[in-house]
């Protein structure tokens, strides 16, 4: 194996996409596996650095939207845990549960509605209390005993979860349409990432919820992602924990919830997955922890002076607000090119003896790989060029969704869709329980799944289910997932 080949990519992306994902992951220094914890991964600086800015993003988002910060405890006790027999039912089997300390027996917590609710209790007195929109980042833990995958299924989910409580369903469903928007702003507008918002079927919400809207973004191999979901919790975690406030007339009333979960470390796996190529990773400007790198050209008569005028760009680039670093480092001009590409950096300054004397230095792009140059003295253009940067990345990831969302009008066009690696768009007979055998068989006969309707457009249902031949009453969207 040539060194080339141990340092980069040994597999081409659009042929083997799992095995570019696992490369990526490690040859790029994102992850290390080597604890040996299945479904815990170690995050080295390169994807701390990102995630840290990915949460900014989102947090910024979240205050200007009036949430609040808080930090909540890791552990939950049993007893509030079990407190709404939906939602324990549907997380009894994903529970790390802890060692009893005397007649006290904790779990980490997998999410935090059960913390959250008894708090709203104590915290909320009449509707002038009202709304109450709070969030923590952190860490939830769920004993996933599938095959677990880094980033995309874990046992540790790295994410922010919103808790909001509200004097009517009105307000609460309100936000549910908010969360969609925050996820669109940032996920979408920010990273590049655009996403189905998908109504979920009432056999596939979150455990306790009236009903889940779940992002599904497309992955490179075909199937589907779930990123920020949001739930309609309704009354039914406040209603378990005696949760209510005092309305306008002075009548007691259950609080409404709302949840909302934006997980880092997942959307983590979107961006790699839907920038990156076969040099490696491509972070978009607003979140890569580097977004300039300088790399001097140099000899041993002019280093002194060539690394001096590169330092005096990377201070005059970090004063504008560019993260910028130098690679003063022995190495080649080309193992630094390579190293530095599959690194994701957005923009590469060139900067050597020609440079210092046309005062223009030489600037590559990482998604276009294209070479120009650029006058020193106007080098805040970067900032401009960042945000075409990103509105480029954003415009081929829409491409490529749009390019798979085929509408299917009978199930052999269905299942051929499917086989093609793409989202059937079908006619289909209910979401709720009768449209549930449909769904059986969808996932048995082509091994695909109902995902929802969409959440934030309504779509007129005409002609007859897809399955069963009854009268259609939703648009439902058919695919793979994780």
């Amino acid at each position: 194996m040539t060194k080339k080949s141990k340092e980069g990519l040994s597999v081409k992306k659009e042929e083997n996409f799992s095995e570019w994902f696992s490369q990526i992951l490690e040859k790029a220094e994102l992850i290390d596996l080597r604890l040996n914890m299945k479904g815990f991964m170690v995050f080295r600086p390169l994807a701390a650095m990102t995630i840290e800015n990915m949460f900014k993003l989102f947090e910024e988002e979240l205050q200007k939207k009036s949430h609040k910060p808080t930090l909540m405890p890791l552990v939950i006790p049993e007893a509030n845990l079990k407190q709404e027999s939906s939602h324990v039912k549907g997380f009894t089997p994903e529970v790390f549960w802890l060692k009893e300390i005397g007649k006290e027996k904790l779990a980490l917590r997998p999410t935090s509605e059960t913390l959250y609710t008894p708090m709203f209790k104590l915290w909320v007195r009449s509707y002038r209390d009202l709304p109450l929109k709070l969030y923590q980042r952190g860490s939830v833990f769920r004993l996933d005993t599938k095959a677990t995958r880094p980033l995309i299924r874990t046992r540790e989910i790295i994410w922010i979860e919103a808790h909001d409580a509200f004097a009517t369903k009105a307000e609460a469903e309100a936000q549910v349409q908010e969360d969609i928007n925050t996820t669109e702003k940032i996920m979408h507008q920010k990273l590049g990432i655009p996403f189905l918002a998908i109504k979920r079927p009432q056999w596939d919400k979150f455990p306790g919820a009236e009903y889940t809207v779940g992002s599904d973004v497309f992955m490179p191999d075909g199937k589907l992602i779930q990123q920020p979901s949001t739930h309609l919790m309704g009354q039914k975690f406040s209603k378990a924990f005696e949760a209510k406030f005092k309305n306008i007339k002075g009548k007691e009333e259950y609080l409404w919830t709302t949840a909302y979960g934006p997980a880092m470390s997942r959307i983590l796996a979107s961006i790699i997955s839907t920038h990156g190529d076969n040099q490696g990773l491509i972070f978009p400007f607003c979140i890569a922890p580097t977004q300039t790198i300088i790399i001097p050209i140099y000899n041993a008569q002019n280093k002194n002076k060539i690394i001096k005028e590169s330092n005096k760009l990377k201070e005059e680039l970090n004063s504008i607000g560019i993260r910028t670093e130098i690679d003063a480092s022995e190495k080649r001009p080309g193992e630094k090119y390579h190293y530095w590409e599959l690194r994701g950096v957005p923009f590469r300054i060139e900067i050597g003896e020609k440079e210092l004397k046309t005062k223009k230095v030489t600037l590559s792009t990482r998604n276009i790989k294209e070479k120009e140059t650029l006058s020193i003295k106007k080098i805040s253009k970067l900032k401009e060029l960042g945000i075409k940067f990103d509105t480029q990345l954003k415009e081929k990831a829409e491409k490529f969704m749009k390019e798979r969302v085929i509408n299917s009008k009978t199930k052999k066009e269905m299942i051929n869709v499917i086989k093609d690696k793409k989202v059937a768009r079908v006619n289909f007979c209910s979401t709720d329980k009768q449209g549930e055998k449909c769904a059986e068989i969808i996932e048995k006969e082509i091994n695909a799944e109902v995902r929802g309707t969409l959440a934030n457009k309504k779509e007129k249902a005409t002609g007859k289910c897809i399955i069963c031949g009854k009268p259609a009453k939703e648009v439902v969207y058919v695919g793979k997932s994780y």
